[in-house]
């Protein structure tokens, strides 16, 4: 059995440093010249500095080469995904989804994006690429509707380090990775405009109940959300700057420039929510403070007041 991952970024990178002293790993990287200097370097200094890349990695900008694996994760930002693979067969691959959101085009995850592959996952759950990198103790959520193939990936993936649980919950574990994402720029926002850790738990609370409230609406379970793919991601995203969309907020907040080449999926998913509250009739305030924050039709003080001032109610 061999690995290929498809996407050289941070995660990309560190998946496969993590996975490649116990088995074969292809690392599929979209620039030529970034495989060259990745191959020469034996280290991904843009995207994950000051760690070395095991010999045993083979870098390529080659895709023929990455679709001789028979395992595919796939690091694609969602709202590039379903367009990065028209005219691939993955008919007889498993194919893992590690991007987390929802395409703002359809409203759907990756996971339904990847449907014409023979088996399909999703790998999820609260993870720093950095971490992951060094070796620190990471634990994730692989989810998968065959019990067999979940019980398969599950032992190809996993590590000393890297602990991986399985849920059938596919749905449930795919919303938790993405919708988290945009309470994490909401959280990034009450903390870059100087609101304090109190309305950032107010905001982290409320926002985990919008979570739960899609994630129902959608099909879930609810328990799924309880779990690492959903708190877990929760408050990992939602209390530290390694997060790009926790920084994302951070500049939103504080009224900075942000790096606008930064891939931030939360920022597409906001966006896609607005249609997913609307199909399914769903009161999202939070969700939709965030779109419009992103979307520069409102500032913090203005998102502020339209959160605090809504009816009072039951919690």
């Amino acid at each position: 059995m061999s690995v290929g991952i498809i996407g050289a970024g941070a995660f990309g990178t560190a998946l496969a440093i993590a996975l490649a002293p116990h088995q074969p790993v292809t690392l599929w990287a979209r620039d030529s010249e970034q495989v060259k200097t990745m191959s020469r370097t034996r280290q991904n200094t843009i995207r994950l500095p000051d760690v070395d890349l095991p010999a045993a990695i083979t870098i390529t900008s080659e895709l023929e080469t990455v679709l001789d694996c028979d395992t595919l994760l796939f690091t694609v930002p969602t709202q590039q995904l379903r367009r990065f693979l028209i005219g691939l067969d993955l008919s007889t691959h498993s194919a893992v989804a590690c991007c987390k959101g929802i395409e703002v085009t359809t409203g759907v995850g990756p996971t339904s994006i990847l449907s014409g592959a023979r088996h399909v996952a999703a790998l999820t759950g609260p993870s720093f690429a950095d971490d992951i990198a060094r070796g620190l103790p990471t634990a994730l959520t692989l989810a998968c509707a065959d019990g067999g193939v979940a019980e398969a990936l599950q032992t190809q993936l996993s590590t000393p380090k890297l602990r991986l649980y399985r849920t059938s919950d596919v749905v449930g574990a795919e919303l938790g990775g993405a919708l988290k994402n945009v309470i994490a720029i909401g959280c990034g926002a009450v903390m870059g405009a100087g609101l304090g850790d109190s309305a950032r738990a107010a905001l982290l609370t409320r926002g985990f109940a919008e979570m739960q409230r899609v994630a129902v609406a959608l099909g879930a379970q609810p328990e799924t959300l309880m779990g690492l793919s959903g708190l877990g991601d929760l408050t990992l995203t939602c209390t530290s700057d390694k997060s790009r969309n926790y920084r994302l907020g951070l500049a939103l907040g504080a009224g900075r420039e942000f790096d606008a080449a930064i891939t931030v999926e939360g920022a597409g998913t906001a966006r896609a929510l607005r249609g997913v509250a609307a199909k399914h009739g769903l009161d999202l305030p939070i969700c939709a403070t965030v779109a419009d924050l992103v979307d520069e039709k409102v500032d913090v003080a203005g998102a502020m007041a339209r959160l605090m001032t809504r009816p009072l109610k039951e919690e």
